[in-house]
């Protein structure tokens, strides 16, 4: 992992980050949040995979069903959010489109991805701190605005 600090103004501030082939992309990013004390940040990417695993959220069963995805495919667009969970700690929530060969899509929370053969990522830092907070009745943990 490669990171540049681009801009900083008011509190705020953009940084790239690229990762490299055969990094795993959803620690590699939860890594960089907690190395940087990034406590509130928007997260967007482009790059590619060579396999990926993203969720479908079951309310019912309040789990996350994965979506294999056992191909190299493109990064067509991730975006998410950093807050800090109940912890203290830096929470990535990172959702992906992935395209792979046919130029179907797959979909869904990101939870793993090895990458290849680069993801860059622009993670946009605010100078105010948001909370993530668990939600039992859900099975999630959600942006807490009144905290």
């Amino acid at each position: 992992m490669k990171s540049k600090l681009l801009t900083q103004a008011n509190g705020a501030k953009m940084h790239i980050v690229v990762l490299d082939p055969g990094e795993e992309a959803f620690s590699a990013i939860g890594e960089f949040a907690k190395r940087e004390k990034i406590s509130a940040a928007s997260i967007s990417a482009v790059g590619a995979f060579r396999r990926a695993k993203v969720g479908w959220f079951d309310f019912a069963s309040k789990k996350y069903l994965p979506i294999e995805i056992d191909q190299q495919c493109e990064v067509l667009s991730v975006l998410g959010d950093i807050a800090v969970d109940d912890k203290g700690k830096p929470s990535v929530h990172v959702h992906a489109v992935l395209g792979v060969r046919d130029g179907s899509t797959r979909g869904g929370h990101l939870l793993e991805a090895i990458v290849n053969p680069t993801l860059e990522l622009t993670i946009t830092e605010t100078p105010v701190q948001l909370r993530r907070t668990s939600r039992p009745e859900l099975g999630i943990a959600l942006i807490d605005l009144t905290k």
